[in-house]
């Protein structure tokens, strides 16, 4: 048996697993991921997150997308990773944790979490890709994990899994791809944003970095200004704080919502090693 909790952050749902004394009877954690992310024959999940020990921070995590690659990070699952390590005594309120992405630091605040994101890189604005015969003006960011952002004045009528899979998949972002953000200027502190996350290969109902890429690529288009609330798919708010520099950003925190779903016992059925 594997113990583990179910938690989401803002509509993204993952799987948390404690493994700091390295005992996870799994061979290939890959294959893991994929059986137990997959929805209907396991537990279901947009990722799974195993937490590790550290000697640089808090605790260490493996951050691994539904269909089991493993990604540099992700910021509603760093949420909800820093609220399973509260709860579960792993750290107190205030922590920092090891990414691929690097130390990332968070507040715990009852159920909110806000989280200090790794500086972004890589602002690219205003590039024109052909997509099927149409040229899509289109914006990127790293904010731990690459973003592309597209604006649009209605975000609904939007076919953001066609649109979303052909700029993931595109040969200006290769050989990593990309995730798509489709956002909606509302006002100078509000966007909406749709998401199309590479891994998951679908629309999710919120996704942390591509929030925080929204908010900056707005910024940096002059539309918005710090802090600037995010209203994602899943109706949830998230609030994106930064400060602005020429050509870049600096102090870029994510805050919002988590929730504990239920915690329970994986059984060797519910995967397939």
């Amino acid at each position: 048996m594997i113990d583990f909790f179910k938690m989401s952050g803002s509509g993204n749902d993952f799987i948390l697993i404690d493994d700091r004394d390295d005992v996870l009877p799994v061979k290939d954690l890959k294959a893991f991921a994929k059986d137990v992310c997959e929805r209907k024959v396991s537990v279901g999940a947009d990722g799974l997150i195993i937490i590790k020990k550290s000697e640089l921070a808090d605790f260490r995590w493996l951050f691994f997308n539904a269909d089991g690659s493993e990604a540099e990070m992700c910021g509603n699952g760093g949420r909800c990773a820093a609220r399973y390590a509260y709860i579960q005594g792993i750290a107190g309120e205030k922590m920092s944790f090891e990414t691929r992405a690097g130390i990332i630091d968070a507040e715990v605040r009852g159920t909110a979490v806000k989280l200090r994101l790794t500086e972004p890189k890589e602002l690219r604005m205003n590039q024109p890709l052909n997509i099927d015969g149409k040229t899509v003006d289109v914006n990127s960011i790293n904010t731990g994990v690459p973003h592309a952002v597209v604006i649009y004045e209605g975000i609904d009528e939007v076919d953001v899994f066609g649109l979303g899979r052909a700029i993931r998949f595109h040969k200006a972002f290769q050989p990593a791809g990309t995730n798509a953000n489709f956002i909606q200027i509302i006002d100078r502190e509000t966007i909406r944003v749709r998401t199309y996350e590479r891994g998951v290969e679908d629309e999710t109902l919120a996704c942390g970095t591509g929030a925080v890429a929204s908010a900056l690529i707005s910024s940096a288009k002059g539309m918005v200004e710090s802090p600037v609330t995010v209203l994602v798919k899943s109706g949830e708010k998230l609030r994106i704080h930064f400060d602005k520099k020429t050509g870049a950003f600096e102090n870029v925190y994510l805050e919002g919502q988590t929730k504990v779903v239920y915690q329970g016992s994986l059984w060797e059925e519910a995967y397939f090693q």
